[in-house]
């Protein structure tokens, strides 16, 4: 992992709304499952963000290959 997305990561997960820090921590199987896909939802949107500030695809490949 490149220190681009490392630090996006990091930033994702420090202004996470405390109501999904909270309940990362439920032991309600449901309020811990939401919280769960919402930070990761979160994440991927990062991570998408910074492929495309990189110019790549999904499968890491430069969008100019012909």
């Amino acid at each position: 992992m490149n220190d681009t997305l490392t630090a996006a990561i990091l930033h994702t997960v420090e202004r996470a709304p405390q109501w999904v820090r909270h309940d990362l921590d439920a032991k309600d199987p449901a309020l811990r499952s939401r919280a769960e896909e919402t930070l990761a939802a979160m994440i991927s949107s990062a991570v998408r963000a910074v492929e495309g500030a990189a110019g790549t695809d999904d499968k890491g490949q430069s969008g100019n290959q012909v």
